[in-house]
């Protein structure tokens, strides 16, 4: 009897159970993340892998998340609303500011360039010339290149020809020395080679200069010169021409550059073949306000080669003299006329 009883019970207690059970599941009662949620469906299972839970009869267990995406609601970065820590507040280098400031508001005052505690140019020398010296700036004597240096240019040839000046192996043709019809060297190859320097050097500088007559044969000046004196007679001619025999381009050591005329003086180019030419070995041949000396006029574009040995000696005597464009006829003591 007692037995009957308590199986009665037993039998009772387990339909008790499986209907609630039954409840539950009509009642669509489900756990999400620990919290009772009545309105979600049994079987959103999209929406619970989205959260990284999958949901089994009902309930729902969490499980951990693999290389689940960032939600908006989680964001990796730092919003523009969170700025990042600042690290002035512990700066480890000094802005550009507060160098530029802290120099403009030091106390240590800054030391002067003393100008004046050597002169403008020590040596004139090609190098300092090559800066931009100008020659009547020069307060020292320059030292003649020597062979192995780059500007070297030897002395001419010396031609033992009867009928031709020298002096101290330089040769002479002005309106006193003529040189013998025949004469015909063609222009010295050392001293084009001295031009080709000049040239090189003077285009660093952003100048051209170009040679634009060189060697003249006698029959060539002789053609030049009376085609002048026909045109303004020959007073004015021979203040400008040689006369056939008499002329420097017939001794192949003399160069014309550039505009062969009055519009190339003051030019930079002309300028600076005053400064500059005696460093390989030229002379400006007529200078200004020599004309009563040399017999001819000012001419900017004509040099003339006599070797570096020389024209380092010329320079010099004119840096002496306190002139500086010393004519040959100055340096050597002897005129320049028509006889």
């Amino acid at each position: 009897m007692k037995k009957n009883v308590m199986l009665a019970l037993l039998l009772a207690g387990m339909c008790t159970l499986s209907a609630c059970g039954k409840d539950s599941d009509s009642a669509g009662i489900s756990i999400n993340q620990g919290t009772i949620n009545e309105d979600v469906p049994e079987n959103n299972i999209q929406t619970d892998v989205q959260n990284g839970y999958i949901a089994t009869g009902g309930m729902e267990t969490p499980e951990v998340p693999v290389d689940v995406p960032a939600t908006p609601e989680t964001p990796v970065e730092i919003s523009p609303e969170v700025p990042a820590p600042e690290t002035s507040e512990t700066p480890i280098e000094v802005v550009p500011e507060q160098v530029a400031e802290d120099t403009e508001n030091t106390d240590t005052p800054e030391t002067p360039v003393d100008d004046t505690s050597t002169p403008s140019v020590i040596d004139y020398t090609p190098e300092t010339a090559k800066a931009g010296t100008p020659a009547s700036t020069a307060v020292l004597p320059a030292n003649a290149p020597t062979p192995d240096d780059y500007n070297y240019g030897a002395s001419p040839v010396v031609y033992d020809i009867p009928g031709i000046k020298y002096i101290d192996n330089v040769l002479i043709a002005n309106k006193s020395y003529s040189l013998p019809a025949d004469f015909y060297p063609e222009l010295d190859p050392t001293c084009l080679n001295q031009f080709y320097k000049l040239q090189n050097d003077a285009s660093y500088e952003g100048l051209n200069i170009y040679l634009s007559s060189g060697f003249r044969s006698y029959d060539t000046q002789d053609y030049i010169y009376n085609d002048y004196v026909s045109r303004d007679g020959q007073e004015v001619a021979d203040t400008y021409s040689a006369r056939p025999g008499f002329s420097e381009h017939q001794s192949g050591l003399a160069i014309d550059v550039n505009q062969i005329d009055d519009t190339f003086i003051g030019t930079p180019e002309a300028i600076w073949l005053e400064q500059h030419c005696w460093e390989y070995g030229f002379i400006l041949r007529y200078p200004q306000s020599k004309q009563d000396i040399t017999g001819y006029k000012y001419e900017s574009w004509h040099i003339r080669y006599v070797g570096t040995d020389m024209s380092y000696k010329i320079h010099n005597k004119a840096l002496e003299m306190n002139d500086p464009y010393l004519t040959l006829e100055e340096y050597f003591g002897i005129d320049s006329y028509y006889h």
